[in-house]
């Protein structure tokens, strides 16, 4: 297993900041571009988009660093983002808590395994799957695309402030 180099370091850093920064730029800047890339209410699935455009956005750029990895990549982003939504279901669903701090801690675990998965998947296997792995986290954008302007009606997509943001697309 190969160590992270400070690229990466640097890489998981900013992406970190980045998907911070998105979480308050919807209620800066309403409108129809910020909804695409940034949570518009506090469902758990519109906190995808915090991870999801983020590590996009540093997987492209670390590809060109080291392509071979591409399949481990897409999987990393599938993976991070339906772990994210399956512990913040059990979490906030199924036990009803309601912590800033657990959230936080779980967006930064997530990030950093997105950076840290790859390097852990060696096998062949990966490279073979690449194309598939990369189609299934071109869908997972799509539907985050989607699911911001049509969410289906299951507590995945519910908002849970109780508050709807949906009123407030100006443009």
């Amino acid at each position: 297993m190969s160590r992270l180099n400070k690229t990466e370091l640097l890489v998981f850093v900013l992406t970190a900041a980045a998907g911070t920064g998105l979480h308050f730029l919807y209620s800066q800047f309403p409108c129809v571009l910020t909804a695409l890339i940034a949570p518009v209410n506090e469902s758990l699935w519109e906190h995808v988009k915090l991870l999801y455009w983020p590590c996009l956005l540093a997987g492209l750029f670390l590809h060109r660093r080291r392509p071979d990895l591409l399949g481990q990549r897409a999987f990393a982003l599938l993976v991070v983002s339906v772990g994210m939504l399956v512990i913040a279901y059990i979490y906030h669903i199924l036990l009803q808590g309601s912590s800033m701090l657990f959230d936080i801690g779980l967006y930064l675990a997530m990030t950093a395994l997105f950076f840290l998965l790859p390097h852990l998947l060696r096998q062949p296997f990966w490279q073979a799957a690449q194309e598939l792995l990369v189609l299934l986290a071109a869908a997972l954008g799509l539907a985050t695309l989607l699911f911001t302007f049509f969410p289906p009606p299951f507590l995945l997509f519910a908002d849970l402030s109780g508050a709807s943001a949906w009123a407030t697309l100006p443009c």
